[in-house]
């Protein structure tokens, strides 16, 4: 019982000891933990102060750097010398304000010559455009067929067809005149294009001067031109029929368009 009791005391007396030992390794990692906190803390606080003194030193530095250059500028010159530079420096400026001032004048004289030299110009240029203008609508045709207009130019208006038995436009007029009548070139040109449009028949275009062209529609033959043949004013260029299907039930005629920059105007403006 005795070697029992003596071996659990042992027993009980090892475990404190181990309790303690740990409890003094804790209490030891501790301590150098917060040691270590302090201490970073510390040389973070000693690299900050540097940073900021060495900012300073460096700001210092730059302005005495420059309060010596400004000042070393004027160093070893008299009162006199200081002077007559600023003299100098004053007249300098005095003639580059002259010459600034005599260069914008030469300019702006120059520019008013321009605009005027431009003008007269513009002026030259709108005469020689409104004769070209005038000449433009000087242009004349005769008429392509001797007869009578039956149906006069609609762009705007409609007119009754009897054919297709509606209100239409008609783009150009009709000119009566008995089969087989001779066509003539109402102007000067060149032969653009000879078909049989679906609408109005074996037709002859012709290209003129300042962008006109002649439609000559409703045609019997056209064997007497050729594409791309010059042909004169007045010259027999067809013979009138009745192949317009859009006009079959009219009087026999010539259906004749003028066109101006491919756009349709009225003939009866321009036949003289």
């Amino acid at each position: 019982m005795r070697r029992e009791n003596r071996t659990n005391n042992i027993k009980k007396r090892n475990d404190k000891i181990i309790v303690y030992s740990i409890m003094v390794a804790l209490v030891l990692v501790i301590a150098i933990f917060v040691l270590m906190l302090f201490t970073n803390n510390k040389n973070e606080s000693e690299k900050y102060a540097n940073l900021e003194n060495n900012i300073n030193s460096i700001t210092s530095n730059t302005t005495k750097s420059e309060n010596t250059e400004s000042a070393s500028t004027q160093i070893g010159k008299s009162v006199n010398e200081v002077s007559e530079n600023t003299t100098t420096n004053t007249t300098n400026e005095t003639s580059k304000n002259t010459v600034t001032s005599n260069t914008t004048s030469n300019t702006v004289v120059r520019n008013q010559n321009s605009s005027s030299n431009t003008k007269d110009k513009s002026n030259v240029t709108s005469t020689y455009t409104n004769e070209d203008n005038d000449e433009k609508e000087n242009i004349e045709f005769i008429k392509p067929v001797e007869g009578e207009i039956s149906k006069e130019f609609a762009k705007e208006d409609l007119i009754y067809s009897d054919t297709l038995k509606e209100w239409t436009t008609h783009l150009g007029i009709d000119i009566k005149a008995e089969e087989t009548s001779e066509v003539v070139a109402a102007q000067d040109g060149v032969v653009k294009s000879i078909k049989n449009d679906p609408r109005y028949g074996l037709t002859i275009t012709i290209e003129h001067d300042d962008g006109y062209q002649t439609i000559y529609s409703n045609l019997l033959t056209a064997e007497l031109v050729v594409e791309g043949e010059n042909v004169e004013k007045g010259q027999t260029i067809a013979t009138i029929g009745n192949t317009a299907a859009f006009e079959a039930k009219e009087e026999t005629h010539l259906h004749f368009e003028i066109l101006k920059d491919f756009e349709q105007v009225n003939p009866s403006d321009y036949i003289k």
